[in-house]
């Protein structure tokens, strides 16, 4: 009976719309983030909590991000990229229609009273966020979530999404995180942010400490402390790649983070194409 209640809560129901934009589809052991949020400090991994107008959000040049509403965490990204997983596919103006049920139990958490708690109130901070991306390629203006309301005539929870989202989900400007690694590092945002960061780079460049934790989002203003946080957060990363046999390692020299990974089957055909290209321009 769950599983049917799954089943029929998750679907998109067909509605009529003006624009037919669809989001790319992924499997479901992954989930689709775009890079540029991946590459940024709008889901931060700090656990503090304050109202932001319009603030210059930290971002990896040359995106700029300016963000107006309550400061999201890595508990908001689940919530959020729940709702992509479940558009995927689909026309981004048809509403979905869905539950609190489904929403929790895809991200593996069960369906208690604070748990529904806790996904109304990022349900609610996604509604009142305001994004400005600026963005040669990738830019967007608009909130995270449109709106949320009870449908009360078949009692499910219809989310709306803006279909202007889908100028961040171009191919090459989106990346599969594995889900099953995420779930591992839950209560640990900085790794979760570093999971994102890394998953999003089939070839990783030394970048700064400073650079790094700017664009997680932490609020640690002690060299010291910040390094040895984020020397944690990379082995709990290293730790929950290594369970499913996926290579990471890290070095830091001279304040600069050096990492090595196996790149995903995508990313490789990825690289391959870019060495092609660059054989054939010699």
């Amino acid at each position: 009976m769950a599983e049917a209640a799954l089943s029929r809560s998750s679907s998109v129901k067909p509605t009529e719309g003006l624009d037919g934009r669809k989001l790319p589809s992924w499997p479901d052991s992954h989930r689709g983030v775009p890079n540029i949020l991946l590459r940024s400090a709008l889901f931060s991994s700090s656990r503090s909590s304050q109202d932001l107008v319009k603030e210059e959000i930290f971002a990896q040049s040359p995106t700029r991000i300016r963000y107006t509403g309550p400061q999201l965490n890595q508990a908001d990204h689940d919530v959020w990229i729940t709702l992509l997983h479940l558009a995927r596919g689909n026309r981004l103006n048809l509403p979905l229609r869905t539950s609190a049920y489904s929403l929790l139990k895809l991200q593996h958490k069960t369906d208690t009273g604070a748990n529904r708690k806790n996904l109304y109130k990022c349900l609610a901070k996604l509604e009142t966020s305001k994004v400005e991306i600026i963005d040669f390629r990738y830019p967007y203006t608009g909130s995270l979530v449109d709106a949320t309301y009870r449908d009360e005539s078949t009692e499910e929870l219809v989310v709306v999404l803006n279909p202007a989202l889908y100028s961040l989900f171009d191919k090459k400007g989106i990346t599969w995180v594995d889900w099953s690694i995420r779930r591992l590092l839950n209560s640990k945002p900085l790794a979760q942010w570093l999971h994102g960061y890394y998953s999003s780079h089939a070839e990783p460049f030394p970048v700064s400490i400073k650079t790094l934790m700017q664009m997680a989002g932490s609020t640690d203003r002690s060299t010291q402390s910040a390094e040895q946080n984020l020397r944690r957060a990379l082995d709990s990363l290293a730790h929950a790649r290594a369970t499913h046999q996926k290579a990471f390692s890290y070095r830091i020299h001279n304040g600069n983070v050096h990492v090595e990974q196996v790149p995903s089957d995508s990313q490789l055909r990825h690289l391959q194409r870019k060495s092609k290209s660059a054989k054939g321009q010699k």
